[in-house]
């Protein structure tokens, strides 16, 4: 049997290239929704028949209409909703009588308008899931498919956009005809254009995986304003990135988050959903962009040009200062200015004025015109040394900025490699960004935007399949006694894990805990610090107490054994005096860890992706400079390393300054067992490691603290 991601795969295309459609709902008032997706599909030269359905009107536009779907007696492929919520399902009914099986419900009033809204969007997707159906909606604009093959604009949008290899996903309608009108400003052309609303039965990861193989998408851009399924985000991702090579650009709405609830460990405390999704994004591939522009910098970069084979870029401009802003941009991204051959300087000294700078960047002179700008461009091409070119101009009174533009055009068609242009200005350089759109070369307003979308396209194409993941080798009776003790603990009410119980838990998942013990008497203590040696600590095991340092319920640094005589009794005196209610179940003696270098681990549960983990620098790095890194489990190998590495204090563990470097295969291993751990016991709500003592390469790491809460 089908599962409904099967069907949806099935049915989508249904919507995407329909034989017939019926606009249940439609109407002839010029200016109404339901009037105007009808007129949208007849405008657009859609390649199939159209079925008004209007309880009132015999024709409409022309075109025959039908009081009820049920009367219509062909088959119809697509059915869009534009009826009032109130009655939606009643339509939604009648088209699966119909034997439709895909619909777009334009209709608003549902689940965003509260709880009567709610219950009128389960109802169509209880009666979808009765007839097979699939749909996209409710709360939408529709869709639009540029394919010549269909035509379809069944969305309320003002125009048809061009044909592209851009696919575009919102969550907003509103949004949508933002990006529809800057797109057509710019000549940008879509594939598909989806507007998915409530996303009540479609979900965006239904529709990426339409795109995925869809052969006329080659990017694809996303607005979204809530992650509901992370897991489920990242996977659709990681399998269009590694296996069909398409970048995924998403915008994501609530960057900021307001009246967050104080969390009660460091990790959910630095953990906030952004960060969480920022990491996500990362690691899946995914290219989060801030804002509309940048998304559409980098997406013309992929969909216009070639691929750089490498990071070497060659700079032409008319103008000197530009060259040198542009060099720096391409310093900043981690590109490289390209040496240019003795070859290439040759034919440029020969064949530019003796003022022009034959070097990188090339700079041909302020009065420079067509001419030039086809050497220079034809030389740096030609330069096995150059991966890609950047073309500036600014505007002086002899530059033909239209000849130049078709030049840049006509030339860069002849090679394979990218260009990117930036005609500096406004409205002396709109005629010759008119060419360059119009012939899908990249243009940018500023040259360092060259630089950013340039550099992404290039780091997109260093991408590697990671996923490959070989879970850590836990005893299946490990994993149950694990479990066994944080159920425990939640049926005794508990909200954290005593640090005998975390310890117990860490050692089941064979994290690097030192051999402890609970002494319940000073003797027991005395003895228990013979046993494992000094110098040893002491801390007090209370179910009552989180916080053992406020209450002077730890000693460290205990050399003998008055010392560690005397430890036992000051501790519960400390605690008996400062928390008198607290019950005292034993002091833990353990060996003292060896001075290195200190580091965090955490986990926490979020809502949309499930269990994170996060790695930083202890100390003042975590509680001043924030300076961590959030990974989702599971985690393999290389994206625990790249964890470490990500870090800004890095450099501190591997080995600055004539330091000697760290253990950071140890560090990598505890990140993988922490990641296993926190996937197989979920009632681990939040999870510090911290500090966890890093000391020099191979020598080991050691848990110092750990808490966990349920």
């Amino acid at each position: 049997m089908m599962t409904r991601a099967q069907l949806h795969q099935q049915n989508l295309n249904k919507i995407f290239y329909p034989d017939s459609v019926a606009i249940v709902g439609a109407n002839k008032v010029a200016g109404t929704v339901p009037c105007d997706i009808l007129m949208n599909i007849l405008k657009a030269d859609f390649n199939g028949i159209v079925f008004p359905v209007s309880p009132k009107e015999k024709f409409i536009a022309g075109v025959k209409a039908y009081k009820y779907v049920v009367d219509i007696q062909d088959e119809v492929d697509l059915a869009i909703l534009v009826f009032p919520s109130s009655v939606c399902h009643m339509a939604l009914e009648q088209c699966g009588q119909k034997g439709i099986k895909s619909a777009i419900i334009i209709s608003a009033g549902f689940k965003e308008v509260g709880n009567d809204g709610v219950v009128l969007e389960n109802q169509l997707k209880e009666i979808a899931a009765r007839y097979d159906m699939s749909f996209i909606g409710p709360n939408c604009l529709g869709v639009i498919n540029t394919d010549p093959r269909s035509k379809i604009n069944a969305s309320f949008a003002r125009r048809m956009p061009d044909e592209g290899s851009i696919a575009f996903l919102s969550q907003s309608g509103a949004l949508c005809t933002a990006v529809l009108d800057y797109a057509y400003a710019k000549h940008i052309g879509f594939s598909k254009f989806i507007s998915f609303g409530n996303k009540a039965d479609i979900s965006e990861i239904d529709l990426l995986y339409y795109l995925k193989d869809d052969p006329k998408t080659k990017v694809i851009l996303m607005y979204l304003e809530e992650v509901t399924d992370g897991l489920a985000l990242m996977e659709a991702a990681e399998k269009i990135i590694t296996e069909n090579r398409k970048p995924i650009l998403i915008l994501k709405a609530g960057r900021t988050s307001a009246g967050a609830s104080a969390a009660a460990s460091h990790t959910g405390s630095l953990a906030g959903s952004d960060e969480i999704c920022d990491a996500a994004f990362k690691q899946a591939g995914i290219i989060r962009c801030e804002n509309i522009e940048e998304m559409f910098n980098k997406a013309i970069a992929f969909a216009y040009q070639p691929i750089p084979k490498n990071n070497r870029v060659a700079i032409i401009t008319n103008a000197g200062g530009p060259g040198v802003l542009t060099t720096d941009a391409v310093v900043r991204q981690g590109l490289q200015l390209a040496k240019l051959s003795d070859e290439t300087t040759a034919v440029l000294k020969k064949n530019l004025p003796k003022t022009a700078n034959t070097n990188n960047p090339v700079d041909v002179i302020g009065d420079a015109r067509a001419d030039r700008y086809n050497i220079a461009m034809s030389a740096a091409f030609k330069d096995d040394n150059v991966d890609g070119v950047f073309v500036i101009l600014t505007p002086q009174s002899m530059t033909d900025i239209d000849l130049i533009a078709r030049e840049v055009a006509k030339v860069s068609s002849h090679y394979d490699k990218p260009v990117f242009t930036s005609f500096m200005g406004e409205a002396d350089v709109a005629v010759g960004i008119d060419v360059l759109q119009r012939n899908k070369i990249p243009h940018y307003i500023l040259p360092e935007s060259m630089a950013i979308a340039f550099s992404t396209v290039y780091n997109f194409s260093q991408i590697s399949d990671h996923r490959a993941f070989n879970p850590i080798d836990i005893e299946e009776t490990a994993r149950d006694k694990a479990n066994r003790i944080l159920d425990s603990a939640i049926s005794a009410g508990q909200k954290y894990l005593t640090e005998n119980e975390a310890t117990q838990i860490l050692k089941f998942y064979e994290l690097p805990v030192i051999e402890n013990a609970l002494a319940q008497s000073a003797d027991e203590a005395v003895s228990l610090a013979v046993r494992f040696g000094f110098p040893i600590v002491m801390k007090v095991m209370s179910k009552d107490i989180i916080h053992k340092f406020d209450v002077g319920g730890v000693v460290l640094n205990i050399q003998s054994e008055q010392e560690a005589r005397n430890a036992y009794m000051k501790i519960v005196d400390n605690v008996r005096r400062k928390l008198p209610s607290a019950k005292i179940d034993g002091v833990l003696v353990r060996k003292m860890i060896p001075t290195g270098e200190e580091v965090i681990l955490g986990a926490k549960r979020d809502p949309s992706f499930g269990s994170v983990v996060m790695f930083g620098l202890g100390g003042i790095f975590v509680e001043v400079f924030k300076d961590v890194a959030f990974r989702i489990p599971p985690i393999g190998e290389s994206v625990a390393k790249s964890m470490v590495e990500s870090i800004k204090g890095y450099p501190l563990l591997s080995g600055a300054r004539g330091n000697n470097p760290r253990d950071i295969a140890g560090i990598v291993q505890c990140i993988r067992r922490l990641s296993q751990l926190v996937t197989d016991c979920s009632q681990i709500r939040e999870l510090d490691i911290n500090p966890l003592i890093v000391l020099d390469e191979g020598k080991g790491v050691f848990i110092a603290d750990a808490k966990i809460m349920l």
